[in-house]
């Protein structure tokens, strides 16, 4: 139990150097714990830069995920992200496939982005993960209040 909480404190932390470099213009950037299938580990973030067109402000929403592969072995990784703006109703807002070097850690990897007018609720993105030949993993979550501050 001590062991697992050690390497999500890593992961995190790991996590968070790497998005604070990639994302460094981005208004506000939230991550979402990490999920599994097999040996594949992935993490769900998004980030939301504010705008403006004409009078209305708006965000670019960005799902991305950062993937692990414990295995010795390289993996191809399918993973998809969807959006809630707050509606209540997921849609998709991008796909993707990659393949993940044996005992590596890649990304964070942009999977999609929208543009919205803000509203006053937070908006979501939930990210999974599926390994070559193996099952979806269950969904990881991310959210971002930026709008409201």
């Amino acid at each position: 139990m001590r062991l697992t909480r050690i390497a999500a404190l890593l992961a995190a932390s790991a996590l968070a150097m790497l998005l604070s470099s990639t994302n460094a213009n981005a208004a506000a950037v939230a991550c979402g714990g990490g999920v599994s299938s097999g040996p594949i580990g992935a993490n769900g973030c998004i980030s939301a830069e504010r705008g403006q067109q004409g009078p209305l402000p708006i965000r670019d929403i960005k799902a991305h995920v950062v993937l692990r592969n414990t295995s010795a072995h390289a993996a191809r990784v399918d993973y998809e992200a969807f959006l809630n703006d707050g509606s209540g109703n997921w849609a998709k807002i991008g796909n993707g496939r990659t393949s993940v070097g044996a005992r590596s850690t890649i990304g964070p990897i942009e999977i999609g982005s929208q543009t919205r007018v803000c509203a006053p609720h937070r908006v979501e993105i939930r990210v999974h993960v599926k390994p070559a030949g193996g099952a979806w993993s269950n969904w990881t979550s991310a959210a971002t209040s930026q709008c409201q501050t």
